[in-house]
Protein backbone atom coordinates (compact mmCIF):
# COMPACT_ATOMS: atom_id res chain seq x y z
CA UNK A 1 0.00 0.00 0.00
CA UNK A 2 1.19 3.51 -0.80
CA UNK A 3 0.22 6.96 0.43
CA UNK A 4 0.01 9.51 -2.38
CA UNK A 5 -0.20 13.21 -1.58
CA UNK A 6 -0.44 14.97 -4.95
CA UNK A 7 -3.02 15.03 -7.72
CA UNK A 8 -0.58 14.49 -10.62
CA UNK A 9 0.94 11.45 -8.91
CA UNK A 10 -2.33 9.67 -8.11
CA UNK A 11 -3.57 10.37 -11.63
CA UNK A 12 -0.38 8.95 -13.15
CA UNK A 13 -0.61 5.79 -11.06
CA UNK A 14 -4.29 5.13 -11.71
CA UNK A 15 -3.98 5.81 -15.44
CA UNK A 16 -1.82 2.69 -15.74
CA UNK A 17 -4.52 0.52 -14.17
CA UNK A 18 -7.25 2.13 -16.22
CA UNK A 19 -5.38 1.34 -19.43
CA UNK A 20 -5.49 -2.32 -18.41
CA UNK A 21 -9.29 -2.13 -17.89
CA UNK A 22 -8.94 -2.80 -14.18
CA UNK A 23 -11.86 -1.74 -12.00
CA UNK A 24 -11.02 1.11 -9.62
CA UNK A 25 -13.03 1.29 -6.40
CA UNK A 26 -12.98 4.42 -4.29
CA UNK A 27 -13.88 5.21 -0.68
CA UNK A 28 -13.81 8.94 0.17
CA UNK A 29 -13.32 9.62 3.89
CA UNK A 30 -12.19 12.23 6.40
CA UNK A 31 -10.09 9.64 8.19
CA UNK A 32 -9.99 8.49 11.82
CA UNK A 33 -11.31 5.14 10.68
CA UNK A 34 -13.82 3.03 12.55
CA UNK A 35 -15.58 -0.20 11.58
CA UNK A 36 -18.02 1.72 9.41
CA UNK A 37 -15.21 3.01 7.20
CA UNK A 38 -13.55 -0.38 7.13
CA UNK A 39 -16.75 -2.08 6.02
CA UNK A 40 -16.90 0.29 3.04
CA UNK A 41 -13.32 -0.67 2.15
CA UNK A 42 -14.33 -4.32 2.31
CA UNK A 43 -17.14 -3.67 -0.18
CA UNK A 44 -14.76 -1.83 -2.51
CA UNK A 45 -12.23 -4.66 -2.21
CA UNK A 46 -14.79 -7.26 -3.23
CA UNK A 47 -16.00 -5.26 -6.23
CA UNK A 48 -12.71 -3.81 -7.51
CA UNK A 49 -9.27 -4.66 -8.76
CA UNK A 50 -7.72 -1.54 -7.24
CA UNK A 51 -8.98 0.19 -4.08
CA UNK A 52 -8.26 3.85 -3.38
CA UNK A 53 -9.21 5.53 -0.11
CA UNK A 54 -8.98 9.29 0.30
CA UNK A 55 -8.35 10.96 3.64
CA UNK A 56 -9.15 14.65 3.58
CA UNK A 57 -10.80 16.69 6.33
CA UNK A 58 -12.66 18.97 3.98
CA UNK A 59 -12.78 22.57 5.27
CA UNK A 60 -15.56 23.69 2.92
CA UNK A 61 -18.17 21.44 4.59
CA UNK A 62 -17.56 22.84 8.07
CA UNK A 63 -19.31 25.95 9.33
CA UNK A 64 -17.43 28.72 11.17
CA UNK A 65 -18.45 27.42 14.62
CA UNK A 66 -18.04 23.71 13.85
CA UNK A 67 -15.31 21.25 14.77
CA UNK A 68 -12.84 21.50 11.86
CA UNK A 69 -9.82 22.17 14.07
CA UNK A 70 -10.59 19.45 16.60
CA UNK A 71 -11.87 16.83 14.17
CA UNK A 72 -9.98 13.63 15.14
CA UNK A 73 -6.97 12.76 12.99
CA UNK A 74 -4.46 9.88 13.15
CA UNK A 75 -2.85 9.08 9.80
CA UNK A 76 -0.53 6.38 11.16
CA UNK A 77 -3.45 4.49 12.71
CA UNK A 78 -5.52 4.95 9.54
CA UNK A 79 -2.67 3.71 7.37
CA UNK A 80 -2.33 0.50 9.39
CA UNK A 81 -6.09 -0.18 9.35
CA UNK A 82 -6.41 0.46 5.62
CA UNK A 83 -3.50 -1.83 4.84
CA UNK A 84 -5.14 -4.61 6.89
CA UNK A 85 -8.24 -4.23 4.69
CA UNK A 86 -6.29 -4.62 1.46
CA UNK A 87 -6.40 -1.00 0.32
CA UNK A 88 -3.93 -0.30 -2.48
CA UNK A 89 -3.57 3.48 -2.24
CA UNK A 90 -4.42 6.22 0.24
CA UNK A 91 -4.83 9.61 -1.38
CA UNK A 92 -3.81 12.06 1.35
CA UNK A 93 -3.68 15.61 -0.03
CA UNK A 94 -3.37 18.79 1.97
CA UNK A 95 -5.85 21.64 1.69
CA UNK A 96 -3.68 23.63 -0.72
CA UNK A 97 -3.54 20.69 -3.11
CA UNK A 98 -7.33 20.49 -3.27
CA UNK A 99 -8.19 24.19 -2.99
CA UNK A 100 -5.55 26.25 -4.83
CA UNK A 101 -5.28 30.03 -4.41
CA UNK A 102 -8.30 31.99 -5.66
CA UNK A 103 -10.51 28.88 -5.66
CA UNK A 104 -14.10 30.03 -6.26
CA UNK A 105 -15.97 27.27 -8.12
CA UNK A 106 -18.46 25.13 -6.21
CA UNK A 107 -21.00 22.38 -6.94
CA UNK A 108 -24.38 22.65 -5.22
CA UNK A 109 -27.62 20.74 -5.34
CA UNK A 110 -30.24 23.50 -5.23
CA UNK A 111 -33.14 21.34 -4.05
CA UNK A 112 -31.81 18.89 -1.48
CA UNK A 113 -28.96 20.74 0.24
CA UNK A 114 -31.12 22.91 2.51
CA UNK A 115 -33.21 20.07 3.95
CA UNK A 116 -32.62 17.98 7.10
CA UNK A 117 -28.97 18.49 8.08
CA UNK A 118 -28.67 21.31 5.57
CA UNK A 119 -31.33 23.39 7.30
CA UNK A 120 -28.93 24.33 10.10
CA UNK A 121 -25.57 23.70 8.41
CA UNK A 122 -25.38 26.39 5.75
CA UNK A 123 -23.18 25.40 2.79
CA UNK A 124 -22.37 22.01 4.35
CA UNK A 125 -23.63 20.01 1.40
CA UNK A 126 -22.18 22.49 -1.06
CA UNK A 127 -18.84 21.57 0.48
CA UNK A 128 -19.66 17.85 0.25
CA UNK A 129 -20.70 17.91 -3.40
CA UNK A 130 -17.76 20.10 -4.33
CA UNK A 131 -15.14 17.85 -2.72
CA UNK A 132 -16.74 14.64 -3.98
CA UNK A 133 -16.95 15.98 -7.53
CA UNK A 134 -13.29 17.04 -7.33
CA UNK A 135 -12.27 13.63 -6.00
CA UNK A 136 -14.26 11.87 -8.73
CA UNK A 137 -12.43 13.97 -11.32
CA UNK A 138 -9.06 13.20 -9.72
CA UNK A 139 -9.53 9.47 -9.07
CA UNK A 140 -11.94 8.72 -11.94
CA UNK A 141 -13.26 5.59 -10.20
CA UNK A 142 -15.57 2.99 -11.64
CA UNK A 143 -17.42 2.77 -8.34
CA UNK A 144 -17.50 4.71 -5.09
CA UNK A 145 -18.73 3.41 -1.75
CA UNK A 146 -20.60 5.54 0.79
CA UNK A 147 -22.23 4.72 4.12
CA UNK A 148 -25.96 4.51 4.78
CA UNK A 149 -25.51 6.42 8.05
CA UNK A 150 -25.14 9.63 6.04
CA UNK A 151 -28.31 8.85 4.09
CA UNK A 152 -28.99 12.41 2.99
CA UNK A 153 -25.43 12.76 1.77
CA UNK A 154 -25.72 9.54 -0.22
CA UNK A 155 -28.96 10.71 -1.84
CA UNK A 156 -27.37 14.04 -2.79
CA UNK A 157 -24.30 12.33 -4.22
CA UNK A 158 -26.47 9.98 -6.27
CA UNK A 159 -28.41 12.97 -7.59
CA UNK A 160 -25.18 14.78 -8.46
CA UNK A 161 -23.83 11.76 -10.32
CA UNK A 162 -27.04 11.49 -12.34
CA UNK A 163 -27.37 15.22 -13.01
CA UNK A 164 -23.73 15.80 -13.99
CA UNK A 165 -23.22 12.48 -15.84
CA UNK A 166 -20.37 11.16 -13.73
CA UNK A 167 -19.52 7.63 -14.97
CA UNK A 168 -19.42 6.32 -11.40
CA UNK A 169 -21.51 3.59 -9.78
CA UNK A 170 -22.56 4.60 -6.26
CA UNK A 171 -22.63 1.71 -3.80
CA UNK A 172 -24.07 2.03 -0.29
CA UNK A 173 -22.82 0.15 2.75
CA UNK A 174 -24.98 -0.68 5.77
CA UNK A 175 -24.78 1.31 9.00
CA UNK A 176 -22.29 -0.31 11.37
CA UNK A 177 -23.25 -0.05 15.02
CA UNK A 178 -21.80 -0.50 18.45
CA UNK A 179 -23.13 -3.40 20.53
CA UNK A 180 -25.70 -1.07 22.09
CA UNK A 181 -26.92 0.20 18.72
CA UNK A 182 -25.16 3.57 18.53
CA UNK A 183 -24.11 4.23 14.95
CA UNK A 184 -20.34 4.24 14.66
CA UNK A 185 -18.98 7.71 14.00
CA UNK A 186 -15.63 9.45 14.32
CA UNK A 187 -17.40 12.05 16.45
CA UNK A 188 -18.41 9.50 19.10
CA UNK A 189 -15.04 10.15 20.77
CA UNK A 190 -16.38 13.58 21.78
CA UNK A 191 -19.02 12.06 24.06
CA UNK A 192 -18.32 12.01 27.77
CA UNK A 193 -19.20 8.93 29.82
CA UNK A 194 -22.75 9.99 30.67
CA UNK A 195 -23.51 11.19 27.12
CA UNK A 196 -22.15 7.94 25.70
CA UNK A 197 -24.43 5.93 27.99
CA UNK A 198 -27.47 7.92 26.86
CA UNK A 199 -26.72 8.19 23.12
CA UNK A 200 -28.09 4.71 22.20
CA UNK A 201 -31.57 6.10 22.87
CA UNK A 202 -31.47 7.35 19.26
CA UNK A 203 -31.36 3.86 17.79
CA UNK A 204 -33.81 2.55 20.36
CA UNK A 205 -36.30 5.20 19.30
CA UNK A 206 -35.79 4.49 15.61
CA UNK A 207 -36.03 0.73 16.09
CA UNK A 208 -39.24 0.96 18.10
CA UNK A 209 -40.68 3.39 15.54
CA UNK A 210 -40.03 0.87 12.79
CA UNK A 211 -41.74 -1.81 14.88
CA UNK A 212 -44.81 0.41 15.07
CA UNK A 213 -44.78 0.78 11.28
CA UNK A 214 -44.37 -2.98 10.89
CA UNK A 215 -47.51 -3.38 13.02
CA UNK A 216 -49.47 -1.10 10.71
CA UNK A 217 -48.93 2.49 11.87
CA UNK A 218 -48.74 4.75 8.81
CA UNK A 219 -49.08 8.23 10.32
CA UNK A 220 -45.80 10.09 9.94
CA UNK A 221 -46.89 12.55 12.64
CA UNK A 222 -47.48 9.76 15.15
CA UNK A 223 -44.12 8.17 14.37
CA UNK A 224 -42.33 11.52 14.71
CA UNK A 225 -44.07 12.12 18.02
CA UNK A 226 -43.03 8.70 19.30
CA UNK A 227 -39.38 9.20 18.32
CA UNK A 228 -39.25 12.68 19.88
CA UNK A 229 -40.79 11.53 23.16
CA UNK A 230 -38.42 8.58 23.39
CA UNK A 231 -35.30 10.68 22.78
CA UNK A 232 -36.51 13.46 25.08
CA UNK A 233 -36.83 10.91 27.88
CA UNK A 234 -33.08 11.07 28.53
CA UNK A 235 -31.67 14.08 30.33
CA UNK A 236 -28.87 15.35 28.13
CA UNK A 237 -30.42 15.02 24.66
CA UNK A 238 -31.43 17.97 22.52
CA UNK A 239 -33.26 17.19 19.29
CA UNK A 240 -32.27 19.22 16.24
CA UNK A 241 -34.74 17.48 13.96
CA UNK A 242 -36.84 14.36 13.50
CA UNK A 243 -38.27 13.94 10.03
CA UNK A 244 -40.09 11.26 8.06
CA UNK A 245 -39.24 11.65 4.38
CA UNK A 246 -39.41 9.73 1.15
CA UNK A 247 -36.23 8.55 -0.48
CA UNK A 248 -34.66 10.30 -3.49
CA UNK A 249 -36.09 13.83 -3.05
CA UNK A 250 -36.30 13.94 0.77
CA UNK A 251 -39.88 15.21 0.71
CA UNK A 252 -41.71 15.13 4.05
CA UNK A 253 -44.71 12.82 4.06
CA UNK A 254 -47.92 12.58 6.03
CA UNK A 255 -48.51 8.91 5.31
CA UNK A 256 -45.67 6.40 5.47
CA UNK A 257 -45.24 4.39 2.28
CA UNK A 258 -42.52 2.17 0.78
CA UNK A 259 -39.20 4.01 0.52
CA UNK A 260 -39.80 6.32 3.48
CA UNK A 261 -37.23 6.65 6.22
CA UNK A 262 -36.90 8.40 9.56
CA UNK A 263 -33.91 10.72 9.92
CA UNK A 264 -32.76 12.37 13.14
CA UNK A 265 -30.07 14.73 14.39
CA UNK A 266 -29.58 14.92 18.15
CA UNK A 267 -27.13 16.84 20.31
CA UNK A 268 -25.55 15.33 23.40
CA UNK A 269 -23.66 18.16 24.99
CA UNK A 270 -21.50 19.61 22.23
CA UNK A 271 -21.68 16.48 20.07
CA UNK A 272 -24.08 16.24 17.16
CA UNK A 273 -25.14 12.70 16.18
CA UNK A 274 -27.20 11.62 13.20
CA UNK A 275 -28.95 8.36 12.42
CA UNK A 276 -31.72 6.99 10.25
CA UNK A 277 -33.79 3.90 9.61
CA UNK A 278 -35.81 2.81 6.61
CA UNK A 279 -39.37 2.45 7.87
CA UNK A 280 -41.03 0.61 5.01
Amino acid sequence: MEIIETIPEIRRILKNYRCKDQVIGFVPTMGYFHEGHLSLMDIARKKSDIVVVSIFVNPTQFGPDEDLDRYPRDIERDEALAEQRGVDYIFYPDAEEIYPPNFCTYVKNTRLSNLLCGATRENHFRGVTTIVSKLFNIINPDLAVFGQKDHQQAIIIKRMVADLNFPVEIVLGDIIREDDGLAKSSRNVYLNKEEREQAPIIYQALTEAKELVDKGQRSAEEIKKYICEKIDSVEHSEIEYVEIVEDNMLKSVKKIRPGCFAAVAVWFGETRLIDNVILL
